[in-house]
């Protein structure tokens, strides 16, 4: 080594130890970097970074779960979910399928989509063609449809799962049922009273994935396995309510009817086998429906005077009060004035004063001045708590939302005007819902109880088991048994050879009372003289009694307008359905019907005010 050599060796033996101290210097400070990041990753963000990575491995899955079915009672499904699909087009995600096509991905999708979804090719063309990056091309699109076009395998499309409420009875039970709107919210009938029976309490579990998002079978839920699968069982007889629908169109359309209701109900225990309302809609596609009237069940929300149905509860409230016997006789007289207001018979005009008559003629007849005699016979505050007491000016408790409570006078005015009582002696100056009507004719078929109608039978298992039944108020004793069966035998008689003879069945006896009541003057002052509300209650079997059904009518129009010509045909139709259904013998199966005149009913004739206070006219309503 030469001397001049010597610092250059020097220099450079220098420049390799302070690279080499460099070097381990930087990887000293790397080493410690990473010692403090560790430190800092597990122990100050360790709570942070440990909920992220549960977060990234943990899925919570929503699976399909369909709001409770719901059946008849011999379980004919009326309401059921079904999943449905929305196809989605992202126009900027379409590619070409074929190398030498010359038409463009639009118009390709749009030939391959038109078969399934049964559009236009050319009207797609337009809807794919869309400046815009993502399009509803298509809603409610069943499973098998969405798997077509799943298998088509083309870019640019999404399905996305929802759930379809759908009625497969259409209009069956529609008052009933009610509907759910787009977001599967109950909107009427049990849909909305009964939100939290169909509502299954199924949770979405939360399930752990791997590293590829596939899902880890050994750590899903065992309970997922096992779903709620019951379902909510009403009342109604799909095969009645089918057969009264039907019946009551045909006797809307004969007599242009307004607006009609068939209530069936079973006095064992209150519930509805039955409930018609005329005009209804398609639940499926309650969006159609222009007339927003259609969603409410009238049957139970609007109020009517129901007219000579009522007499037969009169007839047993005066029993029960003592203030006559079965075998009272009163005179009547045809017409009479009552506090300055004139009451008359229906017929006064072609046969005037009946004379004497029994209890049970009186109903036969439907004679009005016979049943305010009977009233008259009662102190008017005894009168009145017992209107209280079967009910009216409550509601009946019905398991359907939107429920009016009936009216009745105030107790000082009732007591007072001596023409209140006297109107209410045929049923007329106070008000109540169909419903409640049937509720308050089950006192008599019933023995005196006051039950609660209902729809509702409870949920059921797949096996058809009960798994809950809500609880119902304890029936409450009105009157007695015996009083009951008296007013029975009397509305057998009353079908028999009164004016309920178009009720009779060949073979049974069927009790029942007709009704034709005139229609408040919705301006006020009295009623008016073109319209009126018909009705007829039927109990049948007249001997230990199980059904009441009650049909109405509102606005027939013509001169044999009449409960016993309206409404009474469509009482018998649907009794004559009962028979059947339940394969009921007959009770009299050697007679012979002989053909009896029906006494006619009358077609209300108000009469002029004699105040100057606009009062109802007392005008004969049998």
């Amino acid at each position: 080594m030469t001397p001049s050599s010597l610092p250059r060796d020097l220099a450079t033996l220098n420049l390799f130890k302070r690279r080499t101290v460099l070097i381990w210097l930087f990887l000293t400070l790397s080493m410690v970097s990473l010692m403090v990041r560790l430190v800092f990753l597990q122990v100050v963000t360790a709570p942070a970074l440990t909920d992220k990575a549960r977060k990234q491995q943990m899925y919570t899955l929503r699976p399909f779960i369909p709001r409770r079915t719901i059946t008849d009672r011999k379980g004919t499904v009326l309401a059921l979910d079904r999943p449905v699909f929305t196809l989605f087009a992202h126009p900027h995600l379409f590619k070409k399928t074929k190398r030498d096509q010359l038409e463009s991905p639009v118009e390709e999708i749009a030939t391959k989509l038109a078969p399934i979804l049964e559009r236009p090719v050319d009207e797609l063309t337009k809807v794919l063609g869309r400046d815009t990056t993502s399009i509803q091309v298509e809603y409610w699109l069943s499973e098998e449809n969405a798997d077509r076009i799943h298998n088509l395998r083309l870019e640019g499309l999404d399905l996305v799962q929802q759930r379809n409420r759908l009625y497969p009875q259409q209009d069956l039970a529609a008052e009933i049922i009610g509907y759910v709107n787009v977001d599967h919210r109950g909107q009427a009938g049990i849909e909305i009273s009964q939100e939290k029976l169909l509502e299954r309490t199924d949770q979405t579990p939360s399930v752990t994935q791997d590293g590829y998002g596939k899902l880890i079978p050994t750590r899903i839920p065992a309970g997922m396995i096992r779903s709620d699968r019951t379902s909510l069982q009403i009342t109604i007889d799909a095969r009645i309510q089918r057969t009264a629908r039907q019946v009551l169109k045909q006797q809307m359309v004969k007599f242009s009817g307004k607006r009609g209701a068939v209530i069936v109900m079973d006095i064992r225990d209150g519930g509805l086998l039955s409930l018609v309302t005329e005009p209804t809609y398609d639940p499926n596609r309650f969006y159609e429906v222009t007339n927003l009237e259609l969603f409410k069940n009238w049957a139970v929300s609007d109020l009517y005077e129901p007219g000579s149905t009522f007499k037969p509860i009169n007839v047993a409230i005066a029993l029960e009060a003592g203030a006559i016997q079965p075998d009272t006789v009163l005179n009547d007289e045809g017409s009479l004035i009552i506090g300055g207001w004139p009451v008359a018979n229906f017929d006064f005009d072609q046969v005037g004063s009946p004379g004497a008559l029994s209890i049970g003629q009186i109903l036969e007849r439907s004679s009005n001045v016979g049943m305010v005699h009977i009233v008259q016979r009662m102190k008017p505050s005894i009168y009145y708590g017992w209107l209280e007491r079967i009910g009216l000016g409550d509601t009946s408790g019905i398991d359907l939302p939107a429920e009016t409570a009936s009216t009745l006078k105030p107790q000082e005015q009732f007591i007072e005007q001596v023409i209140e009582p006297a109107t209410s002696a045929f049923g007329q100056g106070f008000s109540l819902t169909p419903i409640q009507m049937v509720q308050i004719e089950g006192i008599l078929a019933s023995g005196g109880k006051l039950l609660t109608p209902h729809v509702v039978k409870g949920l059921i298992n797949e096996e058809g088991e009960e798994y809950f039944q809500p609880k119902l108020p304890n029936p409450r004793q009105v009157i007695s048994p015996a009083t009951a069966q008296r007013v029975i035998e009397m509305m057998t008689n009353v079908v028999q050879k009164g004016t309920g003879q178009l009720a009779k069945i060949p073979g049974y006896r069927v009790a029942g009372k007709t009704g034709t009541a005139q229609k408040a003057d919705p301006k006020g002052g009295g009623y008016t003289t073109s319209a009126k509300v018909t009705n007829f209650v039927g109990i049948f079997p007249a001997k230990d009694p199980r059904y009441v059904v009650l049909a109405v009518i509102d606005e027939p129009v013509g001169a044999d307008a009449f409960g016993s010509t309206v409404t009474a045909p469509i009482v018998k139709t649907v009794i004559e359905e009962i028979i059947v259904s339940e394969s009921i013998p007959p009770s009299h199966p050697e007679e012979v019907i002989t053909q009896v005149p029906i006494l006619p009913e009358p077609t209300p004739t108000p009469s002029p005010s004699p105040t100057a206070t606009p009062k109802p006219s007392m005008s004969p309503v049998p």
